[in-house]
């Protein structure tokens, strides 16, 4: 396994980001998330209205979205009310341009862990490749 860079996110962050990533990879969460981007205050029980799912099931996605950080809740009487947190998906979409950014990236020559000599197309010629 290769060393980290000093420019590598540290093993919390990507523990953050991959919780806010699965907080996000369900439709019905991606449905909230773009609703609540559509107004600057927050919504109570229009949320459920605009879904086709029952309150029980919607409360359980907002949970899920208040625990990753992207939403934020107040109890206004007897309802809740919940706002995109704007500031925690501007970070999240920074992360992701720069984890696509190192993805997309081509390893300088001889940093990619093959040796001389090996396929450059076989992963399995690789002295570390995955088992």
């Amino acid at each position: 396994m290769a060393m980290m860079s000093a420019d590598d996110p540290s093993p919390d962050s990507d523990d953050m980001l991959a919780l806010r990533l699965r907080a996000l990879a369900h439709p019905a969460r991606l449905a909230i998330v773009r609703a609540l981007a559509q107004t600057e205050r927050c919504q109570c029980g229009q949320i459920v209205r605009g879904l086709t799912l029952a309150q029980s099931t919607v409360s359980q996605h907002l949970k899920v979205l208040k625990e990753a950080g992207l939403i934020t809740g107040t109890i206004e009487g007897p309802r809740s009310c919940y706002c995109l947190d704007r500031d925690t998906v501007a970070t999240l979409a920074g992360e992701m341009l720069a984890l696509f950014a190192c993805l997309a990236t081509t390893p300088a020559e001889g940093q990619d862990g093959r040796e001389a000599g090996n396929e450059a197309g076989n992963p399995d010629a690789r002295a570390d490749a995955l088992v």
